[in-house]
C-alpha cells in the first residue's frame, strides 16, 4: 500500500463535499486516532464528524461546521502527545478531570476508544473525543456513572 493521504471534506449543501485539508505525511495510526474522533479544530473552527471513507491510500473524513470561535494566539507544540480528559458539563467549561502523556497515537486511540475510564477509581462514560490542532491536543469528553470499582470500596 502507498503512503496513507489523510483528507477533511466539508459538507456544502445537498450533499456535495468539498476537499479542506489534506494530510498526506501522516502515519496511519494518526490516521486511526483521529478517525474515532468525533470532533475536530483547526483555525478557531470547529467541525462535527459525520463518516468516514476509504479510496484507495485515501482515508477520508466527512464534516460539517459544528461552530466557530475567534481564533486564539497560536501556542507552541508541546512534547509528546497530550490527552485531556474532561467532564463533558458545558455550564462549568467541560472541566478537566486529567491530563496524561502519551508517547504515540495507538496511547491515545486505546483510550478514546474505550467506552469506560477510571479516575481515582471512579467510572466515566466516553461522549466523545476531540483533535483540536489549535492546543495541540486530544480531549476526550466523559460522564460519570456513579458506580465504583470493587477494590476501590474497600
Amino acid at each position: 500500500m502507498k503512503e496513507p493521504i489523510l483528507e477533511y471534506r466539508l459538507r456544502k449543501g445537498n450533499n456535495t463535499f468539498e476537499a479542506i485539508y489534506h494530510y498526506p505525511e501522516i502515519e496511519l495510526e494518526q490516521i486511526l486516532t483521529r478517525r474515532e474522533c468525533e470532533f475536530f479544530v483547526k483555525e478557531g473552527v470547529t467541525y462535527r464528524q459525520l463518516s468516514s471513507a476509504i479510496e484507495g491510500n485515501r482515508f477520508i473524513l466527512y464534516v460539517e461546521l459544528y461552530e466557530e470561535e475567534p481564533l486564539k494566539d497560536p501556542l507552541f507544540p508541546p512534547e509528546g502527545l497530550i490527552l485531556e480528559i474532561r467532564e463533558l458539563n458545558p455550564r462549568k467549561q467541560n472541566p478537566i478531570l486529567k491530563i496524561e502523556h502519551h508517547d504515540d497515537h495507538l496511547d491515545i486511540l486505546s483510550v478514546i476508544g474505550s467506552v469506560y475510564y477510571y479516575i481515582d477509581g471512579n467510572e466515566w462514560e466516553r461522549d466523545s473525543a476531540e483533535i483540536d490542532e489549535d492546543r495541540y491536543v486530544y480531549i476526550l469528553y466523559v460522564k460519570a456513572t456513579g458506580y465504583k470499582l470493587e477494590e476501590e470500596r474497600r
